[in-house]
């Protein structure tokens, strides 16, 4: 009886070092597989915030993280920094939009150096599917709207969904996410215009961050 419970915790601890061992082995064949589909997703984005006509630099490698409470997060943001011909062009900025209907949402954010908005995407959200999950340009062509929209103020008033009284739609029952998103895209933006020469001064550090 002994032996036979020897013998099968042999097998148990042989099955799961195989395990652990097979489990090792895949990752370390798959891991720069996955870090190039992750680069070239967030070249993908980045490029959607930033036309390619606008930098000539590698834009995922050109990134620099920044601090502030206007990017509704208290860690670090990434900020990528575009460049053409050696002279900066615009910034694809993170932030967080804390206020989303179903928890934080995440937006990346494409300023240039004239203060305009050249677009925007959201990176990461759990709003309600049919309704705010609208935000994303799979679901709607609603993120379109912030297209080269031109910034003045820290509280634009025509940065603001219409029903608060500002130039953005909302969705039919469901305001609080669009309102969420514009607010962060209105902060993280003015952002950005007033502290475009700080950040492009920061040390680019961030590696891979996405």
């Amino acid at each position: 009886m002994i032996r036979a419970m020897r013998k099968n915790g042999l097998v148990l601890a042989f099955v799961a070092l195989l395990s652990t061992g097979l489990i090792a082995i895949t990752d370390a064949l798959t891991k720069d597989t996955i870090a190039e589909q992750q680069r070239l997703q967030l070249l993908n984005v980045l490029n959607q915030v930033i036309p390619t006509s606008m930098h000539d630099n590698p834009l995922y490698k050109s990134c620099t993280m920044v601090t502030s409470p206007e990017l509704g997060s208290k860690s670090p943001m990434p900020a990528y920094i575009a460049t053409k011909d050696g002279k900066t062009t615009a910034i694809a900025i993170e932030a967080i939009a804390p206020d989303g209907y179903n928890g934080a949402i995440k937006i990346l954010v494409g300023v240039d150096t004239n203060k305009t908005v050249l677009g925007l995407r959201v990176l990461s959200q759990n709003e309600t599917p049919g309704l705010g999950d609208k935000i994303e340009l799979s679901v709607s062509d609603w993120a379109l709207s912030f297209n080269n929209q031109k910034i003045e103020s820290a509280d634009d008033k025509r940065w603001h969904v219409q029903k608060d009284g500002g130039q953005f739609d909302q969705f039919t029952g469901a305001t609080i996410t669009p309102r969420a998103v514009v607010n962060a895209a209105r902060k993280a933006a003015w952002y950005v215009s007033e502290n475009l020469d700080t950040i492009v001064r920061q040390p680019q550090d961030c590696g891979d961050a996405s």
